[in-house]
């Protein structure tokens, strides 16, 4: 059963979203239906900034850096279905999403555990999850230790989320 956007938009914004960034952390997506591929972007916005956004066509730039690069580490050309996972993963971590891949990242977080979603391979769910009520502040002194780790977009909201629980 899928969930309308409004009702996504609602869970991340008020539901489940930590006290200390509710009313700050606002998401948006957008579909253009009247372009010639009806395919629209999503964006992460703090206090009306947009920190996060990404379209369709920079995702897709995206999974062909990442696509080059497996070809590269691999010394040989490789389809796009033999690298498909490690190219999606690859777009996500430099971070390139579509509003379907948006859409599917916040199913997975919505049907898992919190911890799981914290240790995700997918770094829009692990998003997600840092910015979730749920985590409290003894993980979020675990995660400080996985900051180098992380995709400098990713980072950001890890930063956020521990400053704004007054951790430094």
């Amino acid at each position: 059963m899928s969930v309308s956007w409004s009702a996504m938009r609602k869970k991340l914004e008020t539901e489940n979203i930590c006290d200390s960034l509710k009313g700050r952390i606002t998401y948006f997506a957008t579909r253009y239906r009247k372009s010639h591929d009806e395919l629209g972007r999503v964006a992460i916005r703090l206090d009306g900034n947009e920190v996060f956004k990404s379209c369709y066509y920079d995702y897709d730039i995206k999974r062909h850096e990442s696509w080059d690069e497996i070809n590269e580490s691999k010394g040989r050309r490789t389809s796009y279905s033999e690298s498909g996972e490690e190219m999606e993963l690859g777009a996500l971590v430099k971070g390139g999403i579509s509003q379907y891949g948006f859409y599917d990242a916040f199913y997975i977080y919505s049907n898992n555990d919190i911890n799981d979603s914290l240790k995700s391979s997918n770094p829009v769910v692990k998003l997600f999850a840092v910015l979730d009520r749920r985590v409290g502040k003894r993980t979020l002194e675990k995660l400080k230790s996985e900051l180098d780790s992380l995709p400098e977009w990713l980072r950001y909201f890890y930063k956020l989320r521990i400053e704004s629980e007054g951790l430094k």
